[in-house]
């Protein structure tokens, strides 16, 4: 299994074009399934594109749970939100 990868070193020039589709909205997450799941990518990329959607998960989670203790907040406070 460890010989299917492709073991070429990836060149700066490919890493910035990475690191750019990465910035793009949707499309880095899709570019990251696509290279996390890829056997044909060196296996330096799956590993990062695999970290780099641990990392997004793991930042989606802590967004998640300090909005909704803001919300927690604001509702112990007696929120009037009829006014919205």
């Amino acid at each position: 299994m460890e010989n299917e990868h492709n073991e070429k070193p990836i060149s700066v020039g490919q890493w910035m074009l990475n690191m750019f589709l990465t910035y793009i909205p949707l499309v880095n997450i899709i570019m990251l399934i696509i290279w996390a799941v890829s056997t044909t990518e060196p296996q330096s990329k799956v590993n990062w594109a695999r970290a780099r959607l641990i990392w997004m998960a793991i930042g989606i989670v802590f967004i998640f749970l300090f909005y909704a203790a803001i919300f927690a907040f604001l509702i112990s406070m007696g929120g009037d939100f009829n006014n919205f």
